[in-house]
């Protein structure tokens, strides 16, 4: 049967459209890029790189024809400039905003600088788009926004109080874009990710995620770090489940609009089994890791446990994640090991 995903893209390659994607020299940025490349889209990328990479965009054009590589024009610029915003917005159809400073720690560090990229740069983005009119509006929310409730599994109708400044910012994205909804009759998705990860995560920085900087620190035969007993559980989501939720909301009909929805697989993992996880798909790499794991205090503004209700994007958007964390690590992995 074919799925909805499937349906389209078929569509888009038929009718090929013109995208904008904020932070596209990033993480899930670039992978956006290279899958509208592939089916003929045209893209307008912006970044800062004050977390995205060159070599991202470097990757992409290496894995796309020619031709589509020449319908992407990338502007540097920042989302908390508005007229670089509407200038990037010219003639776009869709917005995929994902432009943002993550980490829970970071923001703790530095709670006003993560306040202006994910709250006054996502306000500029939301202005300069209903201005522009453009059909489809999703921003990166996060699971983050839940906060201290602690029910199971993740329900978008519940959520708790927010345990850092990260997720107050990703909480008041959400509070604006209801506002928009409301005011200006514009609506948008906003699609609250779990833990995120494949291919062109960066392993390195103070603000790593957790399965690159594990994967990163086994290859080059460095200490696991373990914050907390290991039993802190989270629902991981391969970056391919992430793209198909992103281009769904993108056409999404207008009865799933100013909704935001979980992006994840629907299962929990704990940091202990996540890291036996990587060793294996590792070993299957040609990388022997022997040390164990080195255990630490928890880290502040974590919870405890995360899973993902992902009934209502099914429903809405026919959103159904395809790859489950051993087939993300599986596919991923290559990558590391190469790039360490």
């Amino acid at each position: 049967m074919t799925t909805r995903y499937e349906q389209v893209k078929a569509e888009l390659q038929e009718n090929p459209k013109t995208w904008l994607i904020t932070g596209v020299a990033g993480f899930i940025g670039s992978n956006l890029l290279e899958t509208l490349l592939r089916l003929d889209q045209a893209v307008v990328g912006l970044d800062n790189f004050a977390t995205g990479h060159q070599h991202n965009l470097d990757e992409v054009q290496s894995l796309v024809e020619k031709e589509q590589w020449e319908r992407f024009r990338f502007i540097e610029g920042d989302i908390c400039d508005l007229e670089i915003c509407r200038k990037a917005l010219e003639g776009v159809n869709y917005v995929l905003h994902q432009a943002a400073l993550g980490s829970v720690p970071r923001s703790i560090n530095d709670p006003i600088t993560t306040n202006k990229a994910n709250i006054d740069g996502f306000l500029n983005m939301l202005v300069a788009s209903k201005d522009e009119g453009v059909d489809g509006f999703t921003y990166a929310a996060s699971s983050s926004t839940y906060g201290d409730h602690s029910a199971l599994p993740k329900v978008e109708e519940n959520i708790g109080n927010p345990l850092s400044p990260y997720a107050v910012t990703k909480y008041v994205n959400e509070l604006y874009a209801n506002v928009f909804a409301r005011v200006y009759d514009f609506k948008s998705i906003g699609l609250r990710y779990f833990n995120v990860f494949g291919p062109r995560q960066d392993p390195d920085g103070a603000y790593a995620a957790v399965i690159p900087k594990w994967t990163a620190s086994m290859i080059k035969g460095e200490d696991v770090f373990i914050n907390g007993d290991g039993e802190t559980s989270r629902d991981f989501c391969f970056v391919e489940n992430a793209v198909q939720a992103n281009i769904l909301s993108a056409i999404a009909a207008t009865n799933a609009k100013n909704q935001v929805y979980n992006v994840a697989y629907g299962e929990r993992t704990s940091l202990n089994e996540l890291f036996e996880k990587i060793k294996f798909a590792l070993k299957e790499n040609g990388v022997i890791y022997e040390r164990q794991p080195v255990y630490r205090d928890f880290r502040a503004g974590d919870v405890r446990h995360s899973l993902a209700a992902i009934k209502k994007a099914s429903e809405y958007m026919g959103y159904f994640p395809t790859y489950n964390i051993e087939a993300g690590i599986n596919i991923a992995m290559p990558w590391y090991v190469n790039w360490v």
